[in-house]
């Protein structure tokens, strides 16, 4: 994080950092379709269209929801061949995902994913614990923000509550390093007596 604040003090300028962040796996929906591409043999079994060396992508149909690298996301949104789903973790209200109870069959377990507001609350509740986030958080939203604009619901909130906690941790951060300063001192002062 002191990177992100000072780029004199990083080992990865804010631009490395981003380049490191577009690797993150990213749901698309693409309204293209791309099963498999001229130059493969049609076979047996399902090839996917893209073999790329960070791995495998596609196929790709309309409106059915792939995974893909966000540097590729990016890509196909620049060019209108997609909409790029946002995290779940980057949503402002609760969501309720139905998952399938694994001790019963009839009756399925409704599952909270965490919010951004709940992500402050509890990140200004605990001044000594970061709430769970991927690490690249920051540069994530920004990718989205500058290419994704469209895709992404109530998102001047998003982007508030995103600033927040990145606020929040900085300050935590500095707090820490001011205890153990002051601890070092002390020692120190014992060390000179």
């Amino acid at each position: 994080m002191a990177g992100q604040s000072n780029p004199l003090f990083s080992l990865f300028s804010p631009a490395e950092m981003e380049f490191l962040a577009e690797d993150e796996l990213m749901e698309i929906v693409p309204n293209m379709r791309i099963e498999s591409l001229p130059h493969q043999k049609k076979s047996s079994r399902m090839e996917p269209p893209l073999r790329l060396i960070s791995g495998d992508y596609g196929p790709f149909q309309p409106q059915i929801v792939t995974q893909v690298p966000m540097w590729l996301a990016v890509a196909l949104k620049k060019r209108g061949k997609c909409t790029i789903r946002p995290p779940e973790w980057m949503s402002v209200e609760c969501q309720a995902k139905l998952t399938n109870c694994s001790s019963c069959i009839f009756f399925n377990k409704m599952k909270e994913t965490q919010n951004l507001a709940r992500i402050l609350e509890a990140e200004r509740d605990s001044p000594r614990e970061f709430q769970q986030l991927p690490f690249h958080y920051v540069e994530i939203s920004r990718l989205l923000f500058d290419h994704a604009r469209d895709d992404i619901p109530d998102i001047y909130m998003v982007r508030s509550l995103i600033e927040d906690i990145r606020d929040v941790r900085f300050h935590k951060v500095e707090n820490g390093l001011e205890t153990i300063s002051a601890r070092t001192h002390a020692v120190k002062k014992l060390c000179t007596v």
